[in-house]
């Protein structure tokens, strides 16, 4: 994949967990027009701010399987999804749906036994669970789109046993492959367009409803139908010019109400797939955590394993325990010229000072930090390379500048310090109301790359 292509990757699980983090506090809820949506936490069932509940958590479930390059199409990779969504239940989950909960009550020790289990059900089966989950199932199937429709069918079947659930999990799942490969929501109407006659007169409508309609006209977002126009719905109705079009949706899924953390979840998957990791503000990624004791960091670990079939890359990303810089010039160090309370630095000041918080502009390998860690998708390189840059620029100081708020002492840094720390060094400064150049002053090895540097020091800071 090309750095936009992993950088999408990345962002499929997030952007699901992300969703329905926000969504959990106002779940079976309406929130007013005027209301802030954030992760508050709370709800129905007491989440904490921040964390993911049933539906990031079943498709984690389905991920580290993915991530370790098993097949979701095969007996023995269905089997470890089934063990990890029965190894949930035990755990006894604060939230969990009722057909799901009908399943995995009964602790089948296999993957059909499983889907037996869902067969033999009676009443209303065309819950949203199987749909709310299925966001990992297309980061294994990049390359194969008739196995990604099937792996999505099967995944399903374990617990819904419905038509319309597994037409969903395949319609969205396509979209998500198709966005991750080529940045556009448009596999969802490929993949119906494609697809056989019945399927894309049942689909074709409702789509077409959910972009001129209003959350009214799929309020019983529960069941699946419902619940992919209300996601679709908040993705076509928010403007999707950048990288705010993730957050504007996911907050409009939340304010449709009803089973918000689900359609926001759902929302999220291909949200995530469509503008990447890099789309998601560190102010959620910050808190976001959930089963199994998970956090962000983790989250694009299992999507980028996901996508490569569990293979790192040539440097050993993202599971080497510490990336090796050692060719390059990491001792780099100073005080930024306009705050005392931050360090900037290159790749051998995470591991040799203390700092209340560390802000990474490379890739950092899998060892943890004594101190808050928040990374950033950045890459050395100007917009091309990059798929949101100014947006994760602004987002790195801002990160910074809330993080000194909160008293703590800041270290930013890159490999060498030379480039993408004096990028961002400068657009804090600005934050400060400070010349920006003075930066580079201050820093004397600092050699950024032009269009970095012009992207973080152009134009003026709103507030």
């Amino acid at each position: 994949m090309t750095a936009i292509q992993s950088d999408r990757a990345a962002g499929v699980l997030l952007g699901t967990a992300v969703g329905d983090a926000l969504g959990a506090g106002y779940e079976f809820s309406y929130p007013r027009a005027d209301q802030k949506i954030d992760m508050i936490g709370g709800g129905p069932f007491g989440f904490e701010p921040g964390e993911w509940t049933d539906d990031t958590t079943m498709a984690i479930g389905v991920a580290l399987v993915t991530a370790e390059g098993f097949h979701l199409r095969t007996a023995e990779g269905l089997d470890k999804v089934a063990a990890n969504w029965s190894a949930w239940y035990a755990s006894g989950p604060k939230d969990i749906g009722n057909q799901t909960s009908a399943v995995l009550s009964r602790r089948d020790a296999t993957a059909e036994a499983m889907a037996s289990t869902a067969r033999i059900l009676t009443g209303l089966k065309g819950g949203n669970g199987s749909l709310m989950r299925t966001a990992p199932v297309a980061l294994a199937y990049l390359d194969d789109a008739k196995g990604c429709a099937e792996a999505a069918l099967k995944v399903s079947a374990l617990t819904h046993d419905d038509q319309r659930a597994g037409e969903a999990c395949q319609i969205w799942c396509a979209g998500i492959r198709h966005a991750v490969l080529h940045g556009s929501f448009d596999g969802v109407r490929n993949y119906l367009r494609a697809t056989s006659g019945e399927v894309q007169d049942f689909w074709g409508p409702l789509f077409d409803q959910a972009e001129s309609g209003s959350p009214r006209d799929f309020s019983k977002n529960g069941w699946v139908v419902h619940a992919i126009q209300t996601a679709w719905w908040a993705i076509h109705q928010t403007p999707a010019d950048d990288a705010t079009h993730l957050q504007a949706a996911l907050e409009a899924a939340v304010r449709a109400g009803g089973d918000t953390d689900t359609t926001a979840a759902i929302a999220g998957g291909l949200l995530g797939a469509r503008w990447g990791a890099s789309a998601i503000p560190a102010r959620w990624r910050r808190v976001l955590h959930g089963w199994p004791g998970l956090d962000a960091k983790a989250l694009v670990t299992l999507g980028v394993r996901s996508a490569t079939r569990g293979r790192s890359d040539s440097s050993g990303w993202p599971t080497v325990p510490r990336m090796d810089y050692s060719s390059g010039e990491t001792g780099n160090l100073t005080t930024h010229p306009h705050d005392c309370g931050v360090t900037v630095a290159g790749a051998d000041a995470p591991y040799q000072g203390h700092y209340d918080a560390v802000v990474s502009l490379c890739r950092m390998g899998a060892e943890q930090l004594d101190a808050e860690h928040i990374e950033f998708w950045l890459v050395d390189k100007g917009p091309a390379d990059n798929l949101n840059l100014e947006f994760v620029l602004d987002d790195a100081a801002r990160t910074v500048q809330a993080l000194r708020a909160e008293g703590k002492t800041v270290l930013l840094h890159c490999v060498e310090g030379a480039s993408r720390t004096p990028s961002v060094a400068a657009r804090y400064s600005m934050l400060l109301g400070e010349d920006p150049q003075e930066v580079r002053a201050a820093m004397p090895w600092a050699r950024p790359n032009r269009e970095l540097w012009t992207a973080a020091v152009k134009g003026g800071i709103s507030q």
